[in-house]
């Protein structure tokens, strides 16, 4: 494995600011869905389907609000927009415990819709920052830090609502998501680099949408919808095929080992000296999740079968950021990003209810299979369209990191 691309990496200015205020902020956001689940269903003892109807809410407003805020991030500067979701999501939590039911719902909507694009935003300033030819190994790391974040966050919202309850668990959740969002308005990296900003002033204005939302890009929307959904599917087949082989108490572990494989395949692949294409990668991660119900006897056995395909779950999530970096034109990439967090919350959102109706049908190895064939009849899909790239990016060499404009000297975009 080479460590010189890292090194490399992590001496460009700003970049392990960026990538340590990042993960540190995205664990209070992948907390919020197991808080509220928690509070609706074991605290207010509403029960599991009212949880998931906030969790619905929620979900829809992120999926609306995170192009939007990429959209104004783009136009407007990254302050104005963390400034907004920072104050939104600090009124959200400082309230949501004393809210009844009806209200915590739209509540929530709206907090989804307002809801700091952490994920996205970073991803952003590493395609500024970052030279094209490092990226892939940006955004491994990058992937590679989320997975922490998601290993970390809701663990800890388990743990306060069991240990401090649900009061205490949101006022620090609201807590930390002000403390990550003043982070990123101190920060305030950049989203553009100075090549791309001279080559935006020489297009005097805004790439229209058309020109590099096309058909190319919607399958890489597809791409990134069928990633999430066989890893989403992937986790509920495995925590039923264990809680129904009486091993339940291995399930954290095996879930925690599933994340490992992830870890070291992402550390791997940034570490490559070229990449590949994100269909490749995807639609290998489903043929090798496809047969791994076979060895649903022991849960030692479904883990080791579980190895080869997550090891190319935080490969496929990178490259297919690393594409869209490289498709779209750096004056439309917030609202770019965003979509494509859309489309991972989407791919997430549409495994539950398939990989349950799998598993209460034909059985939990069942759903693997589906969730494999799914992910590849998706890529399938994508295929066609693939090499009508967008035409509306104009790749500009950034040849020296000393060309990132830092916070100190804020870009056009940055200050409106």
């Amino acid at each position: 494995m080479a460590i010189d691309p890292y090194r490399q990496l992590l001496k460009i200015p700003g970049i392990p600011t960026l990538l340590l205020v990042g993960m540190l902020a995205r664990v209070p956001a992948t907390a919020t869905t197991m808080a509220l689940t928690l509070h609706v269903a074991t605290v207010l003892g509403l029960g599991y389907t009212k949880a998931g109807l906030i969790t619905m809410a929620s979900t829809i407003g992120m999926a609306i609000g995170s192009p939007l805020s990429g959209r104004l991030v783009d136009k407007h500067g990254l302050r104005p927009v963390i400034i907004v979701t920072t104050v939104a999501q600090m009124v959200f939590w400082a309230c949501a415990w004393t809210l009844p039911f009806p209200v915590l719902v739209g509540a929530a909507a709206l907090a989804g819709l307002l809801g700091p694009p952490v994920f996205s935003v970073t991803r952003q300033c590493l395609a500024a920052m970052v030279p094209p030819q490092q990226r892939r190994t940006g955004f491994s790391l990058d992937s590679m830090l989320v997975e922490l974040s998601y290993m970390m966050g809701p663990a800890l919202a388990v743990a306060g609502i069991t240990i401090l309850g649900s009061t205490v668990t949101m006022l620090l959740i609201g807590s930390g998501m002000t403390v990550a969002g003043l982070g990123l308005i101190v920060l305030n990296p950049p989203t553009r680099s100075a090549a791309e900003e001279a080559e935006h002033e020489e297009r005097a204005g805004k790439v229209p949408r058309r020109e590099w939302f096309t058909p190319a890009f919607g399958a890489l929307l597809g791409t990134a919808v069928a990633t999430t959904f066989v890893l989403a599917a992937t986790e509920l087949a495995l925590v039923a095929t264990m809680t129904n082989a009486g091993q339940t108490q291995w399930i954290g572990l095996a879930v925690g080992i599933w994340c490992v494989y992830s870890l070291v395949g992402g550390f791997v692949y940034g570490g490559l000296p070229r990449g590949f294409s994100p269909l490749t990668l995807i639609a290998a991660m489903g043929l090798l999740t496809a047969p791994v119900g076979l060895a649903s006897g022991d849960w030692r056995w479904l883990v080791l079968a579980l190895l080869p395909a997550g090891i190319l779950c935080a490969p496929s999530l990178s490259s297919a950021v690393d594409r869209l970096s490289s498709w779209v034109p750096a004056t439309a990439r917030g609202e770019a990003m965003g979509f494509h967090g859309t489309a991972l919350l989407i791919g997430n959102a549409a495994a539950a209810p398939v990989a349950g109706a799998v598993i209460d049908g034909p059985g939990p190895a069942w759903a693997f299979m589906v969730a494999g064939l799914v992910g590849v009849a998706m890529v399938l899909v994508a295929l066609p369209f693939w090499r009508r790239r967008p035409t509306g990016a104009s790749p500009v060499p950034v040849e020296a990191p000393a060309e990132v404009q830092t916070a100190s000297t804020p870009a056009p975009s940055q200050v409106g």
